[in-house]
């Protein structure tokens, strides 16, 4: 699959997912500083899954209206990035097929897709 990786979500995540074979932009390492309507932007236009913990991004799909090829939105209460792979690690085994175009909340126990 096809990641871009917030700045908030970080580059140990970043890395992880490309030993597990994706393709990864990693905002902090590539584009750091880089604004959230341009994270966004980037990530339609060049046909990536945006992965983020940065809930400015819901308002950008919900309520700006901006179009999206998937969100990931991790709401996480532990941010360390072991919890953070940990959880995307069974987001992936458990729901890869329906991650592309869905706007997708999780957390530590649930998974949440949210209707755009």
């Amino acid at each position: 699959m096809r990641f871009l990786v917030d700045e908030s979500t970080g580059p140990v995540v970043a890395r992880w997912l490309r030993e597990q074979r994706h393709e990864v932009f990693s905002v902090y390492e590539e584009a750091r500083g880089m604004s959230d309507d341009d994270v966004i932007k980037k990530a339609f236009i060049e046909d990536w899954i945006l992965m983020t913990n940065d809930k400015d991004f819901g308002e950008k799909v919900y309520r700006e209206r901006y179009s999206h090829k998937g969100v990931i939105l991790l709401r996480l209460r532990d941010e360390r990035p072991m919890n953070k792979i940990k959880t995307i690690n069974r987001l992936l085994k458990d729901y890869s097929n329906q991650l592309p175009r869905n706007f997708v909340v999780v957390t530590e126990t649930r998974v949440r897709f949210a209707q755009t």
